[in-house]
């Protein structure tokens, strides 16, 4: 009596089974000023360490280095956040992405002021 209530094993492993992948084409490819206000407003409007690490770990994964608008946005938010730490790893993860030392110095160059404001010093500077 058992059995029978119970749909059968066999039946189940016969049905055809269907994987769908959903996609949308309503996503198209995001301009490099649109990327660049996207995540300057999302710095400015980070409140946590969890989400200023979370945006920064979303914005490095893209084939683009980010802006120095975009940058200057993640150290305000670093520091507010009070992750001083976090904000020389900012400066680590652009050396990582420029594709030569001319444009890391560049961004150092262009963030001086702002470097100079908060207080941050590069992991070069810091282990001279």
């Amino acid at each position: 009596l058992r059995a029978a209530t119970r749909p059968s094993l066999a039946l189940a492993a016969s049905r055809p089974t269907t994987q769908i992948r959903l996609s949308s084409s309503a996503h198209s490819q995001e301009t490099f000023e649109s990327f660049s206000a996207r995540y300057t407003a999302f710095f400015s409007a980070a409140q946590d360490l969890f989400e200023v690490q979370r945006g920064l770990n979303n914005c490095f994964a893209h084939d683009l280095v980010p802006s120095p608008g975009v940058i200057e946005a993640a150290l305000r938010a670093a520091r507010r956040v009070d992750d001083y730490a976090t904000a020389v790893r900012v400066f680590e993860g652009i050396k990582e992405k420029v594709e030569n030392k001319e444009q890391y110095k560049a961004y150092l160059e262009e963030l001086k002021g702002v470097r100079e404001e908060l207080g941050i010093d590069t992991k070069e500077e810091l282990y001279a």
